[in-house]
Formats: structure tokens, C-alpha cells, sequence
């Protein structure tokens, strides 16, 4: 017979643990969509001047995407010790890291001031914004996911998934107020720093909220759990991402596939596209920061929607039809923008966002219900941020080499496309976790044939009792 839902556990107000999360990830995705949209529109010119446009761009996304290379150390660090102290003391540690290293950036001298050391001392900030982006996902979206039920377990977690339209949302926000009162001179000159100094502030109003919310409930119950079995000697536990690899390395390749749709595609049509709209079609910066900024309000609102929806019909459907969408949508998309019209840029961009939402929402709870309580942060980070150097790191850098080599916008399209189909064949060969109870997603003891004791699971799979 199968076990009964296992009821929300005591601990701080679901609400009040989905505003930490979402605050806290609003802030952290600020940060490194900042960063950004500071290479698409500025550090070509302030670092790398020597260059002619396009290939400053260029070697501004570079650095860019040398952040994502440290994003999968931070979901192994991060993963480890999250699965072993507690998600809340690492996102304590992930958010000092991003806004430290994000200030910093803000006082960093041009390359016209110290030379070479400039674009050095970038790429080494932002390596730190990597590292503490890798771990900050994971125990954001598993706090709140183990702080709720099953029932509704996707909308309430798609709400720190929210985080990154906020985040970017605010970056565009800040970036375009600045260039509508400011001259491109004044803008180049100082004004672009400003955005990177107001992380300071951010920080500290993160922190205070964040400090406020308890440990997940399911977390202190499986911490207790393996206190226990090593007290008796009769289970040695296994570091966290041994354990992943034992029991849940399927799993993992699974959320590897499904972020590549959604990574590639969310940066090709949020970042990339401040490029290609001002360098390629001669929009002016403001016309495509504005685009970015509606698209991001509207997705900021289909994602707690789409998350609802997979409490409904599945992780599986949404997830798949938001594939499937943003891969045809990739050839709408250029034409759109190559129109020159503001009004079919805003909805080049929110339509894509759209099809991003349906994987974005439901990802959160459904890489939560793959990985058992002692290795999910591990398992869930690992899955995501491993990806991300493939997907989302790269993207706007083979966009922007691509277009310098093809001189067109649909060889960019095909790169999407077959993105999408790398995320169709992932999910389709996952399975659906819809109405997983967390608590009953635990490996089988060492040495043990899984489920050969009673009460014990298969990793990954709901125990029977």
C-alpha cells in the first residue's frame, strides 16, 4: 500500500520562508544579470577599448561566461555542506559572497587606469559571483520545498524561481534609469557603477530577512536520522556527493538535459539580445533594456502560474511544451527584432520568456523530488549548475560568434533549436515526480539491495510501507 502525504512540518511560516527565498535569490540574480547587462552594453568599451565592437563584446561576454565555469565548484562545495549543516547557513554564506564581489566590481579602475590588470581583476570577481551563484539556487528552492506539502509544492516553489526575472528585472530597471538621465559619456565614465555599489544595501536588507527564517524542517529530521545511524555504527553515511553519483546519477543527467533549453534560450533572448539589438539592428541601449524590462514583469508573474499548473497536470507536460515552444520560437524571434519596431522586439521577448517560464516554474519542485533529503542539495545543484557550463555559460558567446561568422541571425535559431531537443529527449526519459513525498525519498543502507529492509526506498523513488 502506498504511504500516505506526508503533512507540512513544523517550522517558520511557509510565506514568510518563500519571501527569504525569493528576496534573497532577487538579489543574488541582480547581481549576476548585472554583470550581464553591464558586458553586453558597457565593459566591451571600458575594459577591452582597444578592440573594435563587435570583438569587445566578444571578450566581454568571454568573462561573462567564465562565471559559469565556477558554478559548478559551488554546487559541489555548497552541495556538501549544505546537505551536511543546513541550507540556511550556506545561503547566508552565498549571499555575502555575491555581494561583496559584485561592490567590488563597482570600484574596480578601467582599463584605461591600470591596463591589463583591469580586465584580470573582473574575470577574478567574477569567478566569486560564479561560485556563490552554484550554491545559492539549491538551498533557496529546497527550503522552501521542504517546508511545504506535495499538494502544492510546484507553485510555492516556482516563487524563488521568480527570483531571476526579478533580479534581472531590477538590473535592467537600475541600468535604464541611468542611461535615460545620464549621457553616454557620463555613463561610461562613472554611471555605470552605481547599479554595482547599490548591491551593499541590497545585501544587508537580504541578510536581515534571511537570518529571520528556520532550517528546513525535513532537513533536521534527516540530520537526526543520520546522527542516529552513525551513533549505532550500523550505517556509515556517505559524503553527499558519493552518494549522488551511487543512487541518483540518472537523475542527475536528466536535469542536465532539461537546463539546456531553458539555460541557452533564457540567455540568448535576455542578454545576448541587448547585443545584437544595438550593435546589429541599431536600436538605441534604452529601446532594448525597456523590452527586457517588460518581458521580465511578465514572466515574473507566469512563473507562480505555470508552477500551479504543474501541481495540476504533471512536471512533465508543462516542462515539455515550454521546450518544444521556445525551439520554434527561435526563428520568430530574429525576424521580430530585425523588424526595428519596439513593439515586435517587446514581443519577441515575451514570448520567448513565456516558453522559458513553463520550464523555469515547475523546475524547482521537480529537481527537488528527484534527490533524497541527505544528497539533494548536492544532487539538485550539482544537475543544474553542471549544465549551466555547457548551456548557459557559452551562449551568448557562440550567439555572438556566430553572427560575427554567418553574419545572420538563423544559424542562432538551429543552436536554440537543438537545445530544445536535448531538453525534450531529458525529460521525456525522466519521470514524473508530481505528488512526491520528500520525506520518503531515501537511499537503501549501504551494501543493502534497495528496499530489501523494511521501510527502506530506492533513491529517488517514495518508499512503501
Amino acid at each position: 500500500m502506498a504511504s500516505s502525504p506526508t503533512a507540512a512540518r513544523p517550522g517558520s511560516p511557509l510565506w514568510k520562508v518563500v519571501g527569504a527565498s525569493l528576496i534573497g535569490t532577487t538579489i543574488e540574480w541582480y547581481d549576476y544579470f548585472l554583470y550581464g547587462t553591464a558586458a553586453a552594453l558597457v565593459f566591451g568599451k571600458v575594459f577591452f577599448p582597444a578592440s573594435d565592437p563587435l570583438t569587445g563584446t566578444l571578450l566581454s561576454f568571454l568573462t561573462y561566461a567564465i562565471g559559469f565555469a565556477a558554478r559548478p565548484l559551488g554546487a559541489l562545495v555548497f552541495g556538501h555542506f549544505g546537505d551536511r549543516v543546513g541550507r540556511k547557513k550556506l545561503l547566508v554564506v552565498s549571499l555575502l559572497l555575491m555581494g561583496g564581489s559584485t561592490t567590488l566590481i563597482g570600484l574596480l579602475p578601467t582599463y584605461h587606469q591600470v591596463g591589463v590588470a583591469a580586465p584580470v581583476l573582473l574575470t577574478l570577481l567574477r569567478l566569486v559571483q560564479g561560485f556563490a551563484l552554484g550554491g545559492e539556487w539549491g538551498g533557496a528552492v529546497l527550503l522552501v520545498s521542504e517546508h511545504g506539502d506535495q499538494r502544492r509544492r510546484g507553485f510555492w516553489a516556482s516563487w524563488p524561481q521568480g527570483g531571476a526575472p526579478a533580479g534581472n528585472l531590477l538590473a535592467a530597471g537600475v541600468l535604464s534609469l541611468l542611461t535615460t538621465v545620464q549621457s553616454d559619456a557620463t555613463f561610461l565614465a562613472w554611471g555605470w557603477r552605481v547599479p554595482f555599489l547599490l548591491s551593499a544595501l541590497l545585501v544587508a536588507v537580504g541578510m536581515w530577512i534571511r537570518l529571520a527564517v528556520d532550517e528546513s524542517p525535513l532537513f533536521k529530521e534527516a540530520l537526526a536520522r543520520a546522527e542516529a545511524r552513525k551513533a549505532s555504527q550500523r550505517q556509515p553515511e556517505q559524503p553527499p556527493l558519493v552518494a549522488v553519483m551511487r543512487h541518483h546519477w540518472r537523475e542527475v543527467l536528466v536535469a542536465m538535459g532539461a537546463r539546456m533549453a531553458e539555460n541557452i534560450s533564457y540567455y540568448v533572448m535576455t542578454t545576448f539580445v541587448l547585443a545584437y539589438a544595438v550593435t546589429q539592428v541599431h536600436l538605441p541601449k534604452q529601446t532594448a533594456l525597456n523590452a527586457v524590462l517588460i518581458a521580465s514583469a511578465v514572466q515574473f508573474a507566469l512563473i507562480p502560474l505555470f508552477g500551479a499548473l504543474s501541481d495540476r497536470v504533471g512536471r512533465k507536460p508543462v516542462y515539455l511544451a515550454g521546450a518544444v515552444g521556445v525551439g520554434i520560437w527561435a526563428f520568430v524571434f530574429f525576424g521580430l527584432v530585425d523588424t526595428r519596431s519596439f513593439g515586435s522586439l517587446v514581443l519577441a521577448v515575451t514570448v520567448g520568456l513565456v516558453f522559458h517560464s513553463a520550464m523555469y516554474a515547475p523546475q524547482a519542485a521537480f529537481f527537488s523530488e528527484l534527490f533524497a533529503t541527505r544528497m539533494r542539495y548536492s544532487g539538485a545543484s550539482i544537475g543544474a549548475q553542471f549544465a549551466s557550463v555547457a548551456a548557459g555559460a557559452p551562449a551568448p558567446l557562440i550567439a555572438t560568434a556566430l553572427l560575427k561568422d554567418y553574419g545572420s541571425s538563423t544559424p542562432i535559431a538551429v543552436y536554440v533549436a537543438i537545445a530544445a531537443a536535448i531538453t525534450v529527449l531529458a525529460v521525456v526519459c525522466g519521470r514524473e515526480t508530481r505528488g512526491s513525498d520528500l520525506a520518503e525519498t531515501e537511499p537503501a543502507a549501504p551494501g543493502a539491495e534497495p528496499g530489501s529492509a523494511p521501510g527502506a526506498a530506492v533513491a529517488g523513488e517514495p518508499a512503501t510501507a
